[in-house]
């Protein structure tokens, strides 16, 4: 009785919308198979163009979505697992429900597209438009994008031009022309795309061929004491993580020397005596570490940058919070029901700092520090004042070890190339990574080891355009696929009633 039931309810159209979305994730980190990623893409065009209705239409947008989310974001089970006891309930809820809830904006997307008759041009504009949403809704949660199964290909660079969001468009439109190749039988058409393609292709080659700026003369001391997550706060640990990292501070060289998110266990109102002897470890070189700050009854997840004494010589509050893990919206409600934030040790959450702010790095320039979850927001690294290199401090030990840290990586990556700027990620359990303004890395610290490098900051190259003109040409892009596909739908049935 069950088989029969299930063969109902997972019909083959059904099942095939799934299947792409399983294709779509294998194009993410740290699989990064691109050509079966495009190939889940076409068929969740093909999925929408053979859906009869628009609510059919949005039931396979959701499969596709579901699918695609549930892979990519497997790694999300991991926090619950640092004490499963007490949190792996919840395991099920935090992935279905997840993997479901952004499935949602897909769904809205296929079933716009269908309902207004937009064609496989429109489906591209709006699904493009659904992920911009997904990366600003409710504060946004733009992990895991389309556009970035390019990140090892030349195409990657494109982001320079039209940013993650931009890039992750263009990849449905392309999607939406091999779509409608098939469905035509037209090698036609598939030449018009390959063509277009290649084009993209060297572009982007051109960018990352083109010559670099030279390197500063000055170097940066980037510090991975690999403190597990679920040992991170055990008192018996603390003292051997502490001693660890500082056993590779000493600079060899470098003007910086650089800890991590929250590498240092005591809040900085406590924390004297460890921040002196940071200093005089990193002497001469300047040093920044990751901490907990309090004021008054509010804390802060904060990076703060010492002088040769081991005073705060500036600091930067994180101000892009992680809700559910970081702080907990209507807290009020859910305390009754027992959830807690994951990453505060009081339990109900951190406050937000004010906003972005660049931190003076004397002969290295300015830096823009992001904390962890920031750097997956392009939007988060816009300022008044160009900096002359990003700053990423995180601990990726809540991730696990198999997608979530090399999907951080290839985030701030992207980054890099979305700016134009250089990035040093300093990693608790790694990543570490110190990136060019192409989003190449040049050194790395691997996943799960302790240990430090010391090496030359990448220079800078100019502003690009993505970061001149934002989501601009996007919204162009979106406007031109909807309108052309509606305008393309609306002259065929003109010619049927002729």
């Amino acid at each position: 009785m069950r088989l029969p039931r299930l063969r109902h309810v997972l019909t083959p159209p059904r099942a095939f919308a799934l299947g792409a979305g399983f294709l779509i994730a294998a194009g993410q980190a740290p699989l990064g198979f691109w050509p079966v990623a495009v190939a889940g893409l076409v068929m969740a065009a093909i999925a929408w163009r053979m859906a009869l209705t628009p609510g059919q239409a949005a039931l396979r947008g959701w499969l596709v979505g579901f699918s695609t989310f549930l892979i990519s974001l497997n790694w999300i089970v991991n926090p619950f697992l640092v004490e499963p006891m007490r949190d792996g309930w919840m395991i099920p809820f935090a992935l279905f429900l997840m993997a479901g809830g952004l499935a949602l904006f897909w769904a809205l997307a296929f079933f716009l597209a269908k309902i207004l008759k937009t064609g496989l041009p429109g489906l591209a504009g709006f699904w493009g438009a659904a992920e911009l949403a997904r990366g600003h809704i409710f504060t946004g949660f733009p992990w895991a994008m389309p556009g970035y199964i390019w990140l090892d290909t030349p195409l990657a660079q494109l982001a320079a031009f039209v940013g993650p969001y931009g890039l992750t468009a263009l990849s449905f439109a392309l999607a939406a022309l091999l779509a409608h190749a098939v469905l035509q039988r037209s090698w036609r058409i598939g030449a018009v795309a390959a063509v277009l393609f290649a084009a993209a292709f060297m572009v982007g080659w051109q960018r990352q061929s083109a010559p670099l700026p030279p390197d500063l003369d000055h170097a940066i001391r980037v510090v991975q004491p690999n403190a597990p997550q679920h040992l991170k706060w055990d008192p018996e640990y603390v003292g051997q993580f502490y001693r660890r990292a500082l056993s590779v501070t000493p600079p060899e060289g470098a003007d910086l020397v650089i800890w991590p998110e929250t590498s240092v266990a005591a809040p900085l109102y406590a924390a004297g005596p460890e921040l002196f002897e940071i200093a005089q470890t990193a002497a001469p070189a300047r040093a920044v570490v990751g901490l907990n700050r309090v004021d008054g009854m509010q804390g802060y997840n904060t990076a703060v940058l010492l002088d040769e004494k081991g005073r705060v010589a500036d600091l930067y509050d994180k101000h892009h919070l992680v809700p559910f893990g970081e702080y907990m919206p209507l807290p009020w409600l859910l305390e009754r029901i027992g959830l807690r934030a994951f990453t505060a040790q009081n339990g109900y959450g951190y406050s937000a700092g004010p906003g972005p702010h660049l931190m003076d790095m004397g002969a290295l320039g300015s830096a823009l520090p992001l904390i962890c979850y920031e750097a997956i927001f392009p939007r988060d690294l816009r300022t008044e004042t160009r900096p002359d290199w990003l700053l990423q401090m995180t601990n990726d030990a809540w991730f696990g070890t198999f997608s979530g840290p090399q999907q951080a990586l290839a985030q701030a990556r992207f980054r890099a190339i979305e700016t134009g700027l250089p990035m040093v990620r300093a990693a608790n359990t790694g990543i570490s990574a110190l990136i060019d303004a192409r989003g190449r890395v040049w050194a790395a610290i691997p996943l799960g080891t302790s240990g430090a490098f010391t090496a030359d900051l990448p220079g800078a190259l100019p502003e690009t355009v993505y970061v001149r003109f934002k989501e601009g040409p996007l919204w162009g892009l979106l406007t031109l696929l909807v309108l052309s596909g509606g305008i393309g739908t609306a002259l065929r049935r003109g010619r049927k009633t002729d």
